[in-house]
């Protein structure tokens, strides 16, 4: 956690916000380890005194959600794929553990992510297989046209969130796209944040490259992308971030929608971060799965007997700017939902801008990849508020 950044973002206590309402600063208690404003080590204090909620600082994450111990319990085991351990060795446990143990399911996610997010940088990366290959760097050219059609950017953005970050890349691309701002990686997967701080703190790359079945090759190789020492990586819950609200000039979240318990928490969370005249850049292949999202909370996808016929876009449209919802699924009028009528049942203070589609190639090994069409999606925070802000 790079003082710099904690000092700049200034985190709130969640357990604090979530069960008093109130905007509960965070403390770094002493002894925490050090190296060069970096810290690799150490405890999150609130500082109110009928709170003192702690959150630790883990290989320089820091995890700062309000179900602490349920997010460990999960999540804990992801801190156990070792880079110490000689290539043979973590083959071999793999091996005995057997496909879909623990293991296997997070060196699959790792590789899969790190490929994509630093294979075009590997120098032993072999070229593709066939013209209709993936390639890697998928998740880059996403942002690049979101990017695109955001243009311009808010002027000298000085703080940006990338929600979802996985491994990191694109945080990395945030920085070189934002000179001067301090861009935070925000992601749940620990393993993933590894591999991301090992890079901004290093210089380095390393993770696993599924080849085939249980076969991983390690990939180790330096990089040192553009603006790495503006970057940083805390694990926190993307949909009630523990930040004031408007402490971000530009806030991105790619592919992360459709992984998430409650998607209209995250939007209105991303609205709440974002500071007026903010920009907002959303992708989305409406991937929906029950595991992630329970029904009822899915965008689109579902009761295609409806006037939208279970359309995802339109929907999200609406949500990102009530204003243009109409009662039969159209633009302009009341609510279409009948349960929650009124201009308070969407995301209030966004105005959409441009919209788009991209692929979006994932590649899980050699002989596999999934192919996903992306939804992308641009919108400001107005700069005033409106009637419209007033009944959410």
């Amino acid at each position: 956690m790079r003082r710099s950044h904690f000092g700049a973002w200034a985190p709130r206590c969640p357990v604090c916000a979530r069960d008093r309402g109130r905007a509960a600063a965070l403390l770094l208690a002493p002894g925490a380890v050090e190296s060069g404003g970096d810290v690799l080590a150490g405890t999150l204090i609130c500082a109110e005194p009928a709170c003192r909620h702690e959150y630790p600082v883990i290989d320089g994450i820091p995890v700062i959600t309000a179900a602490l111990r349920q997010t460990l319990g999960e999540r804990a085991v992801e801190l156990l794929l070792r880079d110490d351990l000689p290539a043979e060795a973590l083959g071999q446990i793999g091996d005995a553990l057997g496909p879909d143990s623990w293991l296997d399911t997070l060196r699959q996610g790792v590789s899969t992510y790190g490929w994509d997010a630093y294979a075009d940088a590997d120098p032993e990366e072999p070229p593709p297989a066939s013209p209709g290959a993936p390639r890697p760097g998928a998740a880059r050219r996403v942002l690049a046209a979101l990017l695109d059609l955001a243009a311009p950017l808010p002027e000298a953005p000085a703080r940006v969130l990338d929600l979802g970050c996985a491994a990191g890349r694109t945080s990395f691309d945030l920085a070189a796209a934002a000179p001067g701002a301090l861009v935070l990686g925000i992601d749940g997967n620990l393993a993933l944040l590894r591999l991301a701080r090992r890079v901004a703190a290093r210089g380095e790359v390393r993770y696993g490259r599924r080849r085939i079945g249980l076969v991983y090759d390690e990939r180790r190789f330096p990089l040192d992308p553009p603006g790495r020492e503006r970057v940083d990586f805390w694990a926190c819950d993307a949909a009630a971030l523990p930040f004031a609200p408007g402490s971000a000039d530009l806030v991105a979240a790619l592919n992360l929608l459709d992984c998430v318990p409650d998607p209209l928490a995250l939007l209105r969370g991303m609205a709440t971060a974002l500071a007026p005249g903010g920009a907002l850049l959303l992708a989305t292949p409406f991937d929906w799965a029950a595991r992630a999202t329970p029904l009822a909370a899915w965008i689109g996808g579902h009761s295609g007997r409806g006037a939208m016929a279970g359309a995802a876009e339109p929907l999200l449209e609406m949500l990102l700017d009530p204003s243009r919802a109409g009662a039969d699924g159209t633009r302009g009028g009341a609510s279409p939902d009948p349960e929650r009528p009124g201009p308070g049942w969407g995301v209030a203070g966004l105005e959409i801008g441009a919209r788009g589609e991209h692929d979006w190639h994932t590649r899980l090994h050699d002989r596999s990849a999934v192919l996903y069409r992306t939804h992308l999606v641009t919108a400001r925070h107005r700069s005033r508020p409106s009637l419209l802000d007033k009944g959410s």
